[in-house]
């Protein structure tokens, strides 16, 4: 029984470490997208975090998204008192540790450090999370596609219902959830781009601020490619 706790408190981990060559579907989702960042921190708080922290996080950080404190402290806060907190679950390391043999990995900078050689980490998080189907032989009742014998249950199988392999080992709804495919493939979109922006939430003002550093140097170069012919215009 211990061995199987542990298999599901590091499936996570071992799933984002998984290699190999598999097809990913392209994330078609945008960290500027506020709106869709704001329904991914509350699929992310509901269903993730109470395993999983995103302890470089802080919670006054998503003020960035557009929500206030407030808004912060009466939806999204169920494991802290301030909001200047990190984003922690509610049990201790230490007590996980004693439970378990180890704590469950923080997912604060997953994205980044599950992107490859395969495609971006947003491409493969947004795959994998849509991949589950039933499997009675695993331990959980769930496998993945793109990472066979995974020991991850499928924790958002009420909105999405339940896979099935066909003959053609290909997936098919066998049990519709509270979200169509659609909506459930937005719903995972949304909790993909949150965990994107949480591993950088600076990135749209780096890629902004980059543009203005390309333009600078465009316009400097002008100024310098006419200095340098006036300066040279005398010299044969």
């Amino acid at each position: 029984m211990k061995k199987i706790l542990i298999a599901l408190l590091f499936a996570p981990l071992m799933a984002f470490a998984a290699g190999g060559s598999v097809h990913l579907d392209k994330w078609p989702g945008s960290v500027s997208d506020k709106p869709a960042l704001q329904n991914g921190a509350k699929l992310f708080v509901n269903y993730c975090l109470n395993c999983h922290g995103a302890s470089y996080l802080r919670y006054n950080k998503l003020t960035e998204l557009g929500l206030t404190e407030q808004q912060i402290k009466d939806n999204l806060m169920f494991t802290a008192e301030k909001i200047g907190e990190p984003m922690r679950i509610a049990a201790r390391a230490g007590e996980q540790k004693q439970w378990f043999g180890a704590a469950p990995p923080d997912l604060t900078v997953i994205a980044r450090a599950r992107g490859s050689a395969d495609g971006s980490g947003a491409d493969w998080l947004y795959t994998y999370l849509r991949q589950f189907y039933r499997d009675e032989t695993r331990p959980t009742g769930w496998n993945n596609v793109i990472f066979e014998n995974v020991g991850m249950p499928h924790i958002l199988w009420e909105l999405q219902g339940e896979q099935v392999l066909n003959k053609d080992r290909k997936l098919e709804l066998a049990v519709p959830g509270k979200l169509p495919p659609k909506e459930y493939d937005q719903a995972v979109s949304d909790l993909v781009g949150f965990m994107v922006w949480m591993g950088e939430p600076m990135q749209e003002q780096r890629k902004q601020l980059g543009w203005i550093v390309l333009a600078f140097l465009a316009v400097l170069f002008v100024f310098a490619y006419k200095l340098k012919k006036e300066y040279w215009k005398d010299i044969k």
